[in-house]
């Protein structure tokens, strides 16, 4: 199987911004072991002006332009540096690709994104995506990874796309603070019901909400892949997702309207 794992900031980073050094090394164990096994995966990694929020010690997130162009800057060096190390250790190399919108968006330059990734797959590396942070401006106000892990795994043709978040999936309210909020384990179809549930940013060092992330599954579910929302607390769950047991939110490939 071919599959795409995004790990979001409120996954990869502690509420400080500092890296949450338990569970990476944990997903960086687990994403090894499937790839021993045979899968083709690709990762995109938010978390690099999270990251480099904590490592220059900003008491918050920087809401300028030039400082979350900078924070990026500092945090993207760690993280590859610590996905290098994790993964050497299991025998894996990895890959760094930066993207911004006109690499997916103008043709020639998403023909040569897709002959790369490609090829890094080919020759048996992980590949990690990130968004170009450092000098896509417009893409830092967007800050929306969900999407680009749609569109990164509907050019890789991928099997499955799975979105870890800091929640168990798609619920009928917000958990954080609705008790009440019910999950939804399979999501046929989205509909405007659907739509209306759900709304806002996520996490103080992240952007993305779960808006964003039902517009990863309409890109996904559109190109005949499945998606997975569930939460990055657990990366042991991968296992049972990438073989097919109910875990999390699982959108089912189809046209979407």
């Amino acid at each position: 199987m071919r599959f795409v794992v995004k790990l979001g900031t409120s996954t990869l980073a502690h509420a400080t911004g500092r890296l949450n050094i338990q569970r990476v090394e944990m997903l960086c164990k687990v994403l090894s072991d499937l790839k021993n096994a045979g899968h083709e995966i690709i990762m995109v990694s938010s978390g690099a002006i999270g990251m480099g929020v904590g490592k220059l010690l900003l008491k918050e997130r920087p809401t300028d332009i030039p400082t979350k162009q900078a924070a990026a800057a500092v945090g993207q060096c760690e993280l590859m540096y610590t996905y290098d190390r994790l993964f050497s250790t299991y025998n894996h190399t990895v890959a760094q690709i930066l993207l911004t919108n006109e690499d997916i968006e103008i043709e020639k330059r998403r023909h040569n994104f897709e002959n790369t990734l490609m090829r890094l797959l080919e020759l048996g590396a992980l590949p990690i995506i990130n968004e170009n942070d450092t000098i896509a401006t417009e893409e830092i106000v967007i800050g929306d990874n969900d999407t680009l892990a749609a569109v990164v795994a509907k050019s890789a043709r991928a099997d499955l796309l799975i979105l870890l978040t800091d929640i168990d999936g798609l619920c009928t309210a917000d958990p954080h603070k609705d008790p009440n909020a019910k999950m939804l384990h399979v999501v046929e179809k989205i509909t405007p019901e659907i739509e209306a549930m759900v709304g806002g940013a996520g996490s103080a060092l992240g952007t993305g909400g779960m808006l964003t992330k039902l517009h990863a599954a309409q890109i996904a579910t559109q190109a005949g892949i499945d998606m997975v929302i569930t939460n990055g607390d657990r990366p042991e769950d991968l296992y049972g997702i990438v073989n097919g047991q109910s875990i999390g939110t699982r959108f089912l490939a189809g046209e979407q309207s």
